[in-house]
């Protein structure tokens, strides 16, 4: 059973992620938000990095035990999706957003066969679009994908739902709801941003940040 409080601290401790309601970041798809998570930080904190890794590894060990493959999602879900297989002993493919234009053009990285069964391994997800075109291109492929994991999620009912009418089973270390709780027991944010940062959380598309 993983710790989704002790996985948020780890993000906290190493800054993965930052909260700032009052002056909000802008997200590649011009959504503005107050918290920005970005995972590959902490790769570069060795015992952040073993923490996580090794709860990557509990949670895949105990919802797919049947997994033969693992399917990283380029590029922030290779580096985890390679430490766990390594750690599971398990093959490992990654997965590009597009086919290369290039060489080979794959898209697939890694040897693979119709008929595995894949654990998609992801750092975070927000709407889930990204993560499901992965899931396509894996069945397209006739692996068999059992599900996903991931590091963070921001609970987003667009992802949620669509992970549900997927049918693609789904698991985070940690999320949302379980952050801003620790953020606000540590005292990095009020509890009047914590009901800001909520209310973002129900509507990220619209919000427009502190009024």
């Amino acid at each position: 059973m993983t710790d989704a409080r002790a996985v948020a601290e780890k993000l906290l401790q190493v800054n993965a992620v930052q909260l700032n309601p009052e002056h909000p970041f802008t997200w590649a798809a011009g959504w503005k938000s107050p918290i920005y998570c970005d995972n590959r930080r902490i790769l570069s904190f060795p015992h952040a990095r073993e923490f996580v890794k090794s709860e990557l590894c509990n949670l895949i060990f105990e919802k797919f035990p049947e997994a033969d493959l693992l399917a990283g999602v380029a590029t922030a879900g290779i580096a985890w999706g390679a430490m766990v297989a390594d750690q599971l002993k398990l093959p490992y493919i990654y997965v590009r957003p597009e086919p290369k234009n290039h060489g080979l053009g794959n898209q697939i990285e890694g040897f693979y066969e119709a008929g595995q069964k894949a654990v998609v391994v992801e750092d975070l997800v927000s709407t889930g679009k990204s993560s499901l075109q992965v899931v396509d291109v894996l069945k397209k492929e006739g692996v068999i994908v059992s599900g996903m994991v991931s590091i963070f999620n921001y609970e987003f009912t667009a992802s949620l739902e669509a992970f549900s009418k997927a049918n693609v089973p789904y698991y985070p270390l940690t999320n949302y709801t379980a952050l801003i709780s620790l953020a606000v027991d540590r005292g990095i944010v009020s509890p009047l941003h914590q009901e800001i940062l909520l209310k973002w959380r129900d509507d990220p598309a619209n919000w427009k940040g502190v009024q």
